[in-house]
């Protein structure tokens, strides 16, 4: 999988804007079967994740690989960070694998996340659950998550830009189009089987564009909050026991027990957030329910009002008919009284 042309020194090539040379960071989530590691792959050059359809999950653990690309001929070389992620907020997920992979994500991240790509599948309709991915996210990590999302839809090789372009602003595509507009209309197209050079080159610099524009529009800043300050807090006490401690068994030991510590203090938030994170779709479930049960009584009652409606029209008619016949037969049984007198 490629995302440029690479010098001899490995280092990838790529005609994108001209940019700030610092580290980013990428995480790449979704459902399975949505491509992230083939989109992954295609982001760093090479082939460093499993890739394959799948109804399970290929990535069984959050994974980072880096590599370095260059933003035009006289651009810094760029490290760029790439993290694939499984299912985390998928339905079939348990609560305990999402904790620890998330803590995982948090860890390899602490820095800060500089862009998350939210990777979906153009080969399938996009769906209620789909838009719930991005929801389940914005709850777990906070509104300011969605100002570092980027929506990366999979299988260009299948659908192809004209009929993707016709699904993002199909009036029946109303989740869709409100999860793009959530996202800012950071919304970009990926084929990661192509081969063609120049195609990986656009897309990968398409994706830049947008990781950039992500960037300015966040002050140069990463997401981070305070799961992410309580990891930066941990490494740095990690450091300071490095410089103090004289003994290497007593250093490893200390460092040990503050990793240990730090892993289950964020293995603890992250279970926190997440009881909370479920706890609030559930209760939005439980409106949305509610809304739509009362709805569906309105619309019954309607029905019902409209058929005792149409049923007292139509005895109202019968009377008039009964009533007409009546009167018809009154006025033949007059006429020949009338005929017989005369």
């Amino acid at each position: 999988m490629g995302g440029g042309s690479a010098d001899d020194d490995g280092e990838l090539r790529c005609p994108c804007p001209a940019a700030a040379a610092e580290d980013v960071t990428l995480v790449l989530v979704g459902k399975v079967g949505s491509g992230k590691s083939a989109t992954a792959n295609s982001i760093l050059g090479f082939n460093a994740f499993p890739s394959e359809y799948s109804y399970s999950s290929v990535t069984e653990n959050c994974q980072m690989r880096s590599t370095t690309l260059s933003f035009g001929d006289a651009a810094a070389p760029r490290a760029v960070h790439v993290i694939d992620t499984p299912g985390l907020f998928d339905m079939n997920i348990t609560t305990e694998d999402a904790r620890k992979e998330i803590a995982r994500c948090l860890d390899m991240s602490r820095d800060g996340i500089h862009a998350m790509l939210m990777v979906f599948s153009a080969a399938t309709r996009f769906t209620p659950e789909d838009a719930d991915t991005v929801k389940s996210i914005k709850m777990f990590f906070g509104d300011k998550i969605v100002d570092h999302m980027i929506i990366v839809f999979t299988y260009g090789d299948q659908v192809g830009e004209r009929n993707w372009r016709k699904m993002l602003t199909d009036k029946n595509a109303r989740y869709l189009q409100d999860i793009v507009r959530l996202c800012g209309d950071r919304v970009l197209l990926f084929d990661n089987r192509s081969s063609v050079e120049l195609q990986q080159i656009k897309q990968l610099a398409e994706l830049f564009v947008a990781v950039d524009s992500v960037i300015a529009h966040n002050g140069g800043k990463p997401f981070t909050n305070q799961m992410f300050s309580e990891i930066q807090e941990a490494y740095a006490r990690k450091e300071e026991i490095r410089f103090d401690e004289h003994s290497t068994e007593r250093i490893l030991k200390s460092q040990k027990e503050i990793y240990d510590g730090h892993i289950m203090q964020i293995s603890k938030m992250v279970e926190e957030k997440l009881n909370s994170t479920i706890e609030n779709l559930q209760q939005q479930l439980r409106k949305e329910q509610r809304a739509r049960q009362e709805a569906e009584k309105n619309v019954t009652e309607a029905m019902l009002k409209s058929a005792e409606e149409t049923q007292r029209l139509r005895e109202n008619l019968e009377k008039t008919q009964q009533d007409s016949e009546k009167a018809r037969q009154f006025y033949e049984k007059f006429k020949w009284i009338e005929c017989s007198i005369m």
